[in-house]
């Protein structure tokens, strides 16, 4: 089950390439593009998807429509990384080198002498329109460290500066030629393109039980979510959301703070001819799972986590909680997740961050908050988070999947005297 979990993980550099990865899943599998831009058809039994911005996706099946909701599993298919400015060439002794700015919350230090890749999108001219490409760079760049002997205290914890120390040797200063002809020969009007890592996912542990890589922090959750929508035939709408943005905080048209996965319900509603009444009908009956990476205890800093709810590694899918609602888990939201789990014999923890710790919070508040559906928290256990590599436990990946397909099967009927589920 992991081994195509590597593959997309190897090859969606950013969230352009996740999405176009997606789409080739998808259409694999039987499912049909739809547009924003055009009327929707849609018919029952019926598996499609919709884009937007070349770094999104929405897919769902239509099944039986007696009791019209919606099941959605929610996740972001964007990670921490250096996105390259405009004209970002800047020369220095010999050297030069790329003028990059932070994209989220990253482990600055740990892109440091490591192979790295130029990727996103170029937005070029072809026949007389201007269309978008995703790319990823043929040459690798790296950001070297600066030795011990010049900083001494580095093993003190020196901090990095993000216009300083994080710019990646690009070339010798004399052999530099137009940054964007290193990449392609189109012309370009402007690209949104980040510095990656390329190094490849790994299997690791005396019996190989745990894997690291780039970008676990979230595309095992798109694609896990992706996995277990493939084969649905089950009751209402069944969706996987991949949005963007996430990382630096959802307010984007294609991210949960904007009206892309609001309006595709919308409009799955009005293709399916129900009323707006309807509707809001099936938001009050509809679940969300807002699906993201929860923090394993760490093996060297155990002092880090919360005393009596310790998420490890091969304990199985972790519930996510906050008295803040950093994540939208509450007592009722929770019991269906563990009722789901329990009848598919999934695994399950308890996620809480120590309480002199705040803690991060994922996409499903900013949307929840709009449409007033039941949701909780929910996601894969992992070591690491927001470093260029990550890591966590095949095990745990298996549970997720299963428990993400059990949540998709199983009917859930909300109404005024209580929840049932079938």
């Amino acid at each position: 089950m992991t081994t195509e979990l590597i593959e997309f993980l190897n090859t969606s550099y950013t969230a352009f390439h996740a999405v176009e990865n997606a789409k080739k899943l998808l259409i694999q599998n039987g499912f049909s593009a739809l547009s924003e831009r055009k009327n929707w058809e849609l018919k029952r039994n019926g598996k499609y998807f919709i884009e937007r911005a070349n770094s999104a996706l929405i897919a769902f099946t239509v099944g039986d429509l007696k009791d019209f909701s919606f099941k959605i599993v929610a996740s972001h298919n964007d990670s921490p990384a250096l996105k390259i400015k405009e004209n970002p060439i800047i020369k220095c002794e010999n050297y030069a080198k790329l003028n990059v700015e932070k994209y989220g919350g990253g482990i600055l230090y740990s892109f440091l002498d490591r192979p790295l890749k130029i990727a996103g999108r170029i937005v070029t001219e072809t026949d007389d329109k201007i269309c978008n490409e995703t790319i990823v760079s043929d040459y690798t760049l790296t950001i070297p460290s600066l030795a011990i002997h010049m900083n001494r205290t580095v093993n003190d914890g020196a901090p990095l500066n993000a216009q300083v120390d994080t710019c990646p040797l690009f070339s010798f200063a004399n052999q530099t030629t137009n940054f964007i002809e290193t990449l392609t020969d189109k012309k370009v009007y402007s690209y949104d393109l980040y510095l990656v890592n390329d190094q490849k996912a790994y299997e690791f542990g005396v019996n190989n039980e745990f894997i690291a890589s780039p970008r676990i922090d979230n595309l095992s959750s798109v694609y896990s979510s992706l996995t277990a929508l493939l084969n649905q035939n089950s009751d209402g709408i069944c969706i996987s959301a991949c949005l963007d943005n996430e990382e630096i905080g959802n307010q984007s048209a294609q991210g949960s703070a904007g009206d892309f996965l609001e309006n595709t319900l919308k409009r799955i509603s009005y293709a399916l001819g129900k009323t707006e009444e309807e509707y809001f009908q099936a938001l009050a009956k509809s679940f969300l799972l807002s699906l993201d990476v929860a923090h394993a205890v760490h093996p060297n800093h155990p002092e880090k986590h919360d005393p009596t709810n310790r998420t490890a590694l091969g304990g199985g899918v972790a519930i996510k909680y906050n008295a803040n609602l950093s994540y939208v888990t509450d007592a009722t939201s929770s019991a269906v997740v563990k009722a789901v789990f329990d009848k598919a014999n999934v695994k399950y923890q308890t996620f809480f961050s120590r309480s002199d710790m705040p803690c991060g919070s994922t996409l499903g508040r900013s949307f929840i908050s709009r449409v007033g559906m039941l949701g909780a928290d929910v996601g894969l256990p992992q070591l690491a988070m927001h470093s260029a590599c990550e890591s966590f436990a095949k095990s745990d990946y298996v549970e997720l999947v299963n428990g993400l397909s059990a949540f998709y099967q199983t009917k859930i009927s909300i109404d005024d005297n209580g929840i049932n589920l079938d």
